[in-house]
């Protein structure tokens, strides 16, 4: 919604900063708010009742904080996080973590202690030292606003910084007595940084490599989705060049479902496997887009590349990491892509030049065996159009990851560079509501699950339809095999778990345990149809029997 006369501006007795703020969050479309109602934002919710947006509420900060990432995720609109002061801060600073590290649009707003509290603190309820500071460390910026009028431009700058270079999460602190103030202010009206355009000569050189180059291949990471209100499927140019200079194409985690990945040049998001990593270094010319190519990337603190480097990036920083780039073309993915293809038009490769060993089969069923069954059945229940939310768990990074093929406009979440636990759920509330018009599952261990096992309430309060599957393996089944693989006996991953059913029953949901990848297929299909979330778990066939 653009500034007009809906939204006042000055005149009149003005807004309050409540005010002020629920004004900017309009002017720039808002309306969805993911948050928890405390004594100091009460104003804020009020205003926001008023204005008619939609209040979602978690049932910890830490939900809302995934929520409203998920959403972001979907949509490519920022999702916005509402908290109270003090310890909700620092219960949402976890997701904004995540969301820091996999470059996701959310906007936390809180209140702070008032404008005149003195420096060393007074008993003030929710106090905390700088409770700015303190959230900074885990976002682009936090700032503390000192003016009614300083509301509004803060959010635009907030919104602004989204849309230029990598969007990552930021923080507005207002002060809890500025909240009831009342003065005249201006609204500004959202503007948007043009997309980078790539440096023809940078883009030219890199063409000549393409060109030239005889084992060429791509890595595509997060920075490559498009936003999802753009019509332009994000892999097709991308294939298409691909296509031209015969190179294979991999992805990382985040990338995963970007390209096609039942296309035969593409080897899906299988960077982390050894036997891709070490075809990689065998390739003359490497593009880059999109990706730190950073050790949450690759599984490994070290890995040398041994042909040239093309990195294409919105952010400059990327280029002089540990990989630092032969050429570096500092610019927005879809016009780097769209001008190598137009400088590449002419070359025609159809299959690699030249093929380098890259049977990674044997490695991938080593580390998909114990799940593969059930995540076939899983992918026969989705419709091609789902939106897949994994979290942390090794069903998930050893086994969908790689076991699952996900094929635009499917997506597929996972929190790859903070790597939190307890993600999927409220990640896939917030994407369900992002797009309510596409199915959406999660899957998770049963530990991970029991991170935010609560937000299950939120999703049955929505009626959202979401299918919960869960594997099951008696605790935090990863580390306790890195425990004996290190030598060690395995101490304190063992963990008793509910009766996951139940408990989903308890909430208001439906629960289902399935002793079969086809009970589990039938179990899916039904929860899609169903419009409450349904728990769906299974044993894990090689990994314990209880509750990762």
């Amino acid at each position: 919604m653009a500034a007009d006369e809906s939204i006042p501006t000055a005149g009149g007795k003005g807004l309050t900063g409540a005010g002020a703020l629920v004004a900017g969050l309009r002017s720039h479309g808002v309306d969805t708010v993911f948050g928890i109602p405390g004594l100091h934002n009460l104003a804020v919710y009020a205003e926001l009742d008023r204005a008619g947006i939609r209040c979602v509420t978690p049932r910890h900060e830490q939900g809302a904080g995934y929520a409203a990432d998920g959403y972001a995720r979907v949509t490519g609109r920022p999702g916005i996080v509402l908290t109270t002061t003090g310890p909700g801060v620092t219960n949402a600073a976890t997701a904004l973590g995540e969301a820091y590290s996999d470059s996701s649009p959310v906007l936390l707003i809180s209140p702070g202690v008032p404008t005149d509290h003195p420096r060393g603190g007074r008993g003030y309820l929710h106090e905390s030292k700088d409770q700015s500071r303190a959230i900074e460390a885990l976002c682009a910026w936090s700032h503390r606003v000192t003016s009614v009028r300083e509301i509004p431009a803060a959010v635009a700058r907030a919104f602004a910084a989204f849309t230029e270079g990598r969007p990552r999460p930021v923080h507005i602190e207002i002060p809890a007595d500025l909240l009831d103030s009342r003065t005249e202010v201006h609204v500004a009206p959202p503007y948007r940084v043009m997309p980078r355009v790539p440096d023809p000569a940078a883009l030219h050189r890199a063409a000549e490599l393409l060109s030239r180059a005889r084992r060429p291949a791509f890595v595509l990471g997060g920075g490559t989705h498009r936003p999802a209100e753009d019509p332009r499927p994000p892999g097709e140019p991308i294939m298409r060049l691909a296509e031209r200079v015969g190179a294979r194409v991999v992805t990382t985690a985040s990338g995963k479902g970007v390209v096609p990945e039942s296309h035969p040049l593409c080897l899906g998001a299988t960077l982390h496997l050894e036997t891709v990593r070490r075809w990689l270094a065998t390739c003359d010319v490497v593009l880059a887009i999109g990706t730190e190519l950073g050790p949450a990337d690759l599984w490994e603190e070290h890995f040398a590349l041994t042909g040239t480097l093309i990195r294409v990036d919105v952010d400059p920083a990327q280029m002089y990491g540990d990989h630092v780039a032969d050429v570096a073309i500092v610019a927005d993915a879809a016009l780097a892509v769209q001008g190598l293809g137009e400088q590449l038009r002419d070359v025609a490769g159809p299959v690699p030049r030249e093929r380098p060993g890259c049977d990674y089969r044997a490695e991938l069923e080593t580390l998909t065996g114990r799940w593969i069954e059930y995540l076939r059945a899983l992918g026969r229940a989705l419709p091609g159009d789902a939106i897949i939310v994994g979290d942390n768990s090794m069903v998930v990074y050893h086994g969908a990851l790689v076991g699952m093929v996900i094929d635009p406009p499917g997506r597929f979440l996972f929190p790859a560079g903070f790597g939190t636990l307890g993600f999927a759920l409220p990640a896939g509330i917030g994407a369900k509501l992002g797009r309510p018009d596409r199915p959406v599952a999660v899957l998770a261990g049963d530990g991970a699950l029991q991170f935010s096992l609560q937000e299950l309430a939120m999703a049955v309060e929505l009626r959202l339809s979401l299918p919960v599957v869960v594997a099951l393996n008696g605790g935090f089944g990863e580390i306790r095999e890195e425990m004996v693989r290190k030598g060690m006996s395995p101490v304190a991953v063992d963990l008793h778990g509910p009766d996951f059913p139940a408990l989903a029953e308890a909430y208001g949901a439906h629960g289902r345990a399935v002793k079969s990848p086809e009970g589990l297929r039938e179990a899916v299909e039904e929860a899609l149809r169903t419009p409450v979330p349904t728990v769906i778990t299974f044993t894990e066939p090689c990994g314990g029997d209880g509750p990762a």
